[in-house]
C-alpha cells in the first residue's frame, strides 16, 4: 500500500520523480517551477534519493546537462517554466531529433513581455512541433501519476522520444491536495531499469549531431513520427497497466465525460478543465445534450479519439488558453486539421481563446459560452469561427 500526502502540485511531481530514481537531477530556477527542483535537493540531501543534482547557470545549461548525462545511460529529469523553456529551446530539439529518452516537467506561466507570473498555456504550446511527447495534468494526483507514467513511454522501445509533463503555475503548482503516492518498491519494479537506442559510454565508436545528407536526415525525421504514432499504441497500454497496478481509472490519451449521449461536446486541456467539466454537468441536468472532452496528451494529438466522439454530434466547442497570432487556438488547428482526414462535412466547430495571461475563467463563464453555442447552432444560427473571450471583473 502506498501513502497519502497533502502535496501541491510541484510537489506532487518531486514525489513521482523521486519514485522513478533518476541518476541525474539538472536544475535552474525559474518561477513557478523552482519549489520541484527544491525538493529534489532536498531528499537528496537527506538521503532519501540517491541522485546526483547538477546546478547549472542557466535553463539552456540545465537541458544541456541532462542530455549529455541521458546520452550516456542515465536516467535524468529536469523542470522549468515559460522563458526558461525558451531559452531550452535549441537542446529542446537536439533531444528529440537524436531519439534520447528522459522527462521534464513544465508548470507553465505566461511569455514575457509584458512580465507576468500568472499561467496560461502558451510555453507548452510553444514546443509543440519539437517532437516531445507532451501530457498536460488536470490535477495534482494526475500531475504524479503522468509523470512516473512519462518514464515509462519515453524509455519505451516504440518510442524513445523525450516526454514533458505540463501542469499550470500556482493553480496547481502551488495549491495543496490530497495525493495517493504508489510504494517505491512498486514503482520501480513496474519501471524497471532504464532503456534506450544506443549510449555513449566510449565502447564503441559512436557519432552524434554530424553532418548527414537531406535524404538521411529526412529518414531520422520520418523515424520521430513513426515512433509518434507508436506513442499513441504505448501510452493506452502504460496507462492500463498503471490503472491495474495503482488502482487508477485514467482513460488513455482523452477522457470524455458525459459523451455518449451527446450531440455537443466542449473540448479543453489542463486544470480549467474541471471547471469545464462541472458547468457541462449542470447544463446535462438542464437538459442540453453536451459532452466535455479533456485532453490528457496534446502529442502524439489523439486525433482518433476525438473523432469517435465527435463523429455524430453537431457542433464542437474548442477552449484553448493560448493563441497562435494571426491563426486560432493550437487545440483547435490540431482538431479541426485532424478530423478533416476522416470527414468531408465537418459539424460546426468554434474556437474560444480565453484564460490568456492567467485571466480568471470561471463555471459560470464555461456554463454561459456553451450554452450560447448549443443554443446558436439548435436555432439554425452558426456561431463564430473564432473568439477571444476577454473577462474583466
Amino acid at each position: 500500500m502506498g501513502v497519502r500526502k497533502a502535496l501541491t502540485g510541484n510537489y506532487a511531481i518531486s514525489y513521482a520523480v523521486k519514485l522513478a530514481k533518476p541518476d541525474v537531477i539538472a536544475a535552474y530556477p525559474i518561477t513557478p517551477q523552482t519549489s520541484i527542483v527544491e525538493k529534489l535537493s532536498e531528499m537528496i540531501e537527506s538521503g532519501e534519493l540517491d541522485a546526483t543534482m547538477i546546478r547549472v547557470e542557466s535553463e539552456h545549461s540545465a537541458l544541456a546537462a541532462c542530455f549529455g548525462a541521458a546520452i550516456a545511460g542515465a536516467r535524468v529529469f529536469t523542470a522549468t517554466s515559460s522563458q526558461g523553456l525558451l531559452y531550452m529551446h535549441e537542446i529542446v530539439h537536439w533531444a528529440s531529433r537524436t531519439r534520447t529518452p528522459m522527462v521534464m516537467a513544465i508548470v507553465s506561466r505566461t511569455i514575457n513581455a509584458p512580465w507576468n507570473i500568472w499561467p496560461d498555456h502558451s510555453d507548452f504550446m510553444d514546443q509543440r512541433d519539437a517532437g516531445w511527447v507532451m501530457s498536460y495534468a488536470m490535477d495534482n494526483q494526475e500531475a504524479l501519476d503522468l509523470t512516473i507514467q512519462a518514464f515509462k513511454i519515453s524509455e519505451d522501445p516504440s518510442v524513445y522520444l523525450p516526454v514533458m509533463v505540463g501542469i499550470e503555475g500556482f493553480i496547481l503548482g502551488h495549491t495543496t491536495m490530497p495525493v495517493d503516492i504508489p510504494e517505491e518498491h512498486a514503482v520501480r519494479e513496474w519501471l524497471g531499469p532504464r532503456t534506450q537506442g544506443y549510449v555513449i559510454d566510449g565502447g564503441s565508436p559512436i557519432a552524434l549531431g554530424g553532418l548527414t545528407m537531406p535524404e538521411d536526415t529526412e529518414d531520422m525525421f520520418y523515424g520521430i513520427q513513426e515512433a509518434m504514432n507508436e506513442a499513441k499504441k504505448v501510452i493506452r497500454e502504460v496507462n492500463e497497466e498503471y490503472n491495474k497496478l495503482f488502482g487508477r481509472r485514467y482513460s488513455g490519451l482523452v477522457e470524455c465525460i458525459g459523451c455518449s449521449d451527446a450531440k455537443y461536446v466542449a473540448v479543453s486541456m489542463g486544470a480549467w478543465s474541471g471547471d469545464l467539466i462541472e458547468a457541462v454537468e449542470k447544463l446535462r441536468s438542464e437538459g442540453y445534450p453536451v459532452g466535455a472532452v479533456r485532453i490528457r496528451y496534446y502529442r502524439p494529438f489523439p486525433v482518433e479519439d476525438i473523432w469517435e466522439v465527435a463523429r455524430g454530434v453537431k457542433g464542437i466547442l474548442v477552449y484553448d488558453r493560448s493563441i497562435s497570432f494571426g491563426s486560432h487556438g493550437p487545440i483547435y488547428t490540431d482538431l479541426v486539421g485532424g478530423l478533416a482526414t476522416y470527414t468531408r462535412t465537418l459539424p460546426y466547430v468554434s474556437n474560444i481563446v480565453a484564460g490568456i495571461a492567467g485571466v480568471n475563467i470561471t463555471v459560470d463563464d464555461f456554463y454561459k459560452l456553451t450554452r450560447e453555442f448549443i443554443e446558436v447552432v439548435e436555432n439554425g444560427g452558426q456561431p463564430p469561427g473564432f473568439r477571444w473571450v476577454r473577462v474583466r471583473r
